[in-house]
């Protein structure tokens, strides 16, 4: 990945791409630090790319654990090319997409096959919470618009309580009554079974799931890697009841010991501030911020915001999942919506510094204006270089 300027080169070219072939040719230098890339152009074209810089491997090791280095044997050979990788051109099914999971479901049933690679190429034991809510949505629809494109990619469903909730509550089920916990617990499980799984700024339930969920995968995260599972599928499968509603437990104290009320909702936690431009941002409970709906990825939510709380804060705050959100439409003439974290300027004092903060939350997406006819009325001022 050392190679500054080839790595330039293909950032430059592919953005200049004006087709597929133009836009394959970018993807040869295999410089980006990327994996999973996606293409559309104006003739209709669609692709999926996963071989942004994948070396060349001895397939005789399990490259999913550590090798001896000084074994000349597993030396990188080279990388693979854009033919040895995952790859897809316009698969029948009429559509492909990307979130950052493994290529076996890019484009459902025409997807790459796994037993067509090496194993190397794709470590991963299983689709994620966000992979399962693509595929739930995209086969069923065969006309997007743009306002249901944006729709679909704000859907509010969260796969992986869909599949965690139901052990949690299985374990509470089984508990004898004389047990503590089983009234303890109660009222929250009550709010669990009739929850359906869906982020929202009011819900209480989003609150305490992902509270709850936070906590168990962190308490089996040690033996879930040592079991080559992931945490989702241990809590599901491996988890013993204690550990299930302990985490139930300390999600309902932690909740009350930040805000008061383990019945807390959602958007009072999961917040949008921008009060500076720093690389490394700061937070302040008692300043302005903006409740945001939707959760980290990790849940399987589409629209991601990953947040936490820091030293000084009780509220989560947000930096990283959605920044650049857009939704196009080619023909002749493109028609492209979208909005960025927060706003376009890094001047604080600009009006331009968190205008968009609102439209980020909700999913508002803006016009992007690209011909001069769109700029009529929307010009805050005209300027020529060098004047």
């Amino acid at each position: 990945m050392q190679r500054p300027l080839r790595s330039l080169i293909q950032d430059f070219t592919r953005t200049k791409a004006r087709d597929y072939a133009q836009f394959r040719k970018s993807m040869q230098l295999h410089t980006n630090s990327s994996n999973n890339t996606i293409f559309a152009d104006a003739e209709g074209n669609i692709a999926y790319f996963h071989s942004n810089y994948i070396p060349r491997r001895d397939t005789s090791f399990d490259w999913t654990k550590p090798v001896d280095g000084s074994n000349p044997a597993t030396a990188y050979h080279g990388l693979l090319s854009i033919d040895e990788t995952p790859h897809l051109l316009n698969p029948a099914v009429g559509w492909l997409y990307n979130s950052n999971n493994w290529p076996w479901s890019a484009a459902g049933p025409d997807s790459p096959k796994r037993k067509d690679f090496p194993r190397y190429v794709e470590t991963s034991t299983e689709e994620s919470p966000r992979g399962y809510h693509a595929l739930r949505l995209l086969p069923n629809h065969k006309d997007f618009t743009m306002a249901s494109l944006t729709a679909a990619a704000f859907d509010s469903y969260l796969p992986a309580f869909a599949t965690m909730i139901p052990p949690l509550i299985k374990a509470y089920d089984a508990t004898p009554g004389a047990n503590p916990l089983k009234a303890r617990l109660a009222k929250k499980i009550t709010l669990l079974r009739g929850w359906d799984y869906r982020w929202g700024i009011n819900s209480v339930p989003t609150s305490l799931a992902v509270f709850w969920g936070t906590d168990i995968m962190r308490r089996v995260g040690r033996e879930a890697r040592a079991a080559g599972m992931s945490a989702e599928d241990y809590v599901v499968k491996r988890a013993t009841s204690d550990e299930l509603l302990q985490s139930l437990v300390a999600a309902a104290n932690q909740l009350t010991a930040d805000f008061g009320t383990w019945q807390t909702p959602w958007g009072d936690i999961n917040r949008f501030q921008r009060i500076n431009d720093d690389i490394d941002p700061s937070f302040d409970d008692a300043k302005p911020s903006i409740p945001v709906p939707f959760t980290s990825s990790i849940w399987g939510s589409l629209a991601s915001f990953g947040a936490r709380a820091y030293p000084n804060t009780k509220k989560w705050y947000g930096t990283s999942g959605n920044s650049f959100v857009a939704v196009v439409e080619f023909g002749d003439s493109v028609r492209v919506r979208a909005v960025t974290a927060g706003g376009e300027s890094g001047d604080i004092h600009s009006p331009h510094f968190d205008d968009e903060a609102e439209r980020y939350a909700t999913g508002n997406l803006r016009v992007v204006y690209f011909y001069k006819s769109q700029l009529q009325g929307h010009t805050e001022r005209e300027y020529h270089p060098g004047s």
